[in-house]
């Protein structure tokens, strides 16, 4: 890529764009000039040795630092912080240029200022603006389609701010204005963090994977082992099968948890532009997330599911049987009403898990991104709540009748999956007092804009407070 030459993606133009220099000739300088380079900028290198070239793009210009700078009113700084002491020279060069720093650190809260506010003070006579740190080389390379597009852009410059964001949109990228420079190490640190957005969702679903399975260990393989019997075969693909479905249908009904407390807090409230508990935002935030680890765990259900007629301890069981109806001579008969429940069971379950698909699909961004508001709101609330039915039928007519059954008690605990309804049914029983023509009625004109009014929000307290007493 480096030694061929850079064809302008708007070729067509009358106007050339403006010059811009990079200093820095590593792996992101040569990627963001090449691409720069394809939007129809000039490109000129600022490096301590011009006459190496070998690695950058032909249509480039090399130049010493200062005679590149000077060229270009605007520079973009593709240095590491270790690396800025030189500009500290070159400081009657920048005077009146956009410096772009596009620096990360190695680790979070490296240094007490971010790497932007520093570039500001060891240069004060140019306009210090952060962007560019959010993304790769590869992802320039890649030109967006594999990777993120967005880039955080803030500057306490306005017009310098909005300068460099035309840039980003040039070079097919997505600017998004993240204020003044102050929040340069809120940009620097967010490189460096690992799935943000996907903590919460991975340590409630490992937290309830162990608890889950443990509680199975404990009920199958403990219990029977008091009592001589060794199922200890259990641990590889039985109590996993069990605890899989589980944890999913528990993770599929938090999705749907948080937005009914939502609509509760705006009807207790009567208003939807008060904030809610920074805990329920948090939450709702990675309602994305929750969704796609259960979905994942519904996955490996059906998977564990489909082997086993093939496994070894279920096929002897069944041999044994047909044995035993021989050494007897009886005949198993065939019951009606366990083959309605058997098939009614594995249908819930197949549709369940097929539109558990379909969530995962549209929550994908290519696919988001192609359809409206209303379509993706349809899907995501509608067809999740039919979801969330389906796969709660689906454990309901799995367990039938068992919980009458004493002998399902093992050491006064109950069969596991009667925990994987729990949230579940909370969650549909709220949602059907919300969808209630007077109280849906209500949410809807709240989510409108209405409000009650102050002397109307006492009188209903009081109210309230009267019943109570």
């Amino acid at each position: 890529m480096g030694t061929n030459v850079m064809i302008p993606l708007c070729s067509d133009r009358v106007e050339k764009r403006e010059s811009i220099c990079i200093f820095g000739t590593g792996d992101f300088g040569r990627s963001l000039g090449s691409k720069l380079l394809q939007s129809g900028y000039s490109v000129i290198f600022g490096s301590r040795n011009p006459g190496d070239t070998s690695l950058l793009p032909r249509a480039a210009e090399v130049l010493g630092h200062s005679e590149a700078a000077k060229k270009c009113p605007v520079v973009i700084v593709a240095l590491q912080r270790d690396h800025y002491d030189f500009l500290k020279e070159l400081e009657n060069v920048m005077e009146g240029k956009i410096l772009v720093d596009v620096s990360n650190n190695v680790k979070l809260n490296q240094y007490p200022e971010s790497n932007a506010e520093y570039l500001a003070r060891i240069v004060p006579t140019a306009t210090v603006v952060k962007a560019f740190n959010t993304v790769s080389a590869w992802a320039l390379q890649s030109g967006g389609m594999d990777a993120s597009r967005q880039v955080f852009v803030c500057s306490d410059d306005n017009k310098a701010k909005q300068h460099v964001m035309d840039i980003v949109r040039a070079v097919g990228l997505t600017p998004q204005d993240k204020g003044c420079l102050v929040a340069a190490k809120e940009i620097e640190d967010y490189p460096l963090q690992l799935f943000p957005l996907w903590r919460l969702p991975m340590y409630t679903c490992a937290g309830l994977t162990v608890v889950v399975f443990i509680y199975c260990v404990i009920q199958d393989i403990v219990y029977n082992a008091e009592k001589k019997t060794d199922v200890s075969h259990h641990l590889m693909i039985t109590i996993p099968n069990r605890v899989f479905p589980v944890v999913s249908l528990i993770l599929l009904a938090l999705c749907y948890l948080p937005g009914v407390f939502a609509a509760i807090i705006q009807l207790y409230r009567g208003t939807k532009y008060s904030r809610f508990p920074n805990w329920l935002d948090r939450w709702m935030l990675c309602r994305k997330q929750l969704g796609l680890v259960a979905l994942s765990y519904a996955f490996l259900h059906a998977i564990y599911t489909l082997v086993i007629p093939i496994r070894y301890s279920v096929r002897h069981r069944g041999d044994m049987s047909i044995i035993s109806q021989i050494k007897t001579n009886k005949t198993r008969i065939f019951e009606k009403p366990l083959v309605w429940r058997s098939d009614t069971y594995l249908a819930l379950g197949i549709l369940g898990f097929l539109f558990y698909i379909v969530l995962g699909i549209t929550s994908l961004p290519s696919v988001s991104n192609s359809v409206n508001w209303r379509e993706f709101r349809f899907v995501q609330s509608k067809l999740g709540y039919l979801t969330l039915v389906l796969c709660t039928g689906h454990a309901m007519v799995y367990g039938w009748d068992r919980f009458l059954i004493l002998a399902r008690y093992r050491w006064y605990m109950p069969p596991v999956y009667m925990f994987s309804l729990v949230i579940p049914c909370i969650v549909l029983i709220l949602k059907l007092l919300l969808i209630i023509p007077c109280v849906d009625n209500r949410i809807n004109k709240i989510r409108q804009g209405w409000e009650r009014s102050p002397s109307k929000k006492s009188e209903t307290k009081l109210k309230t407070f009267s019943v109570a007493l």
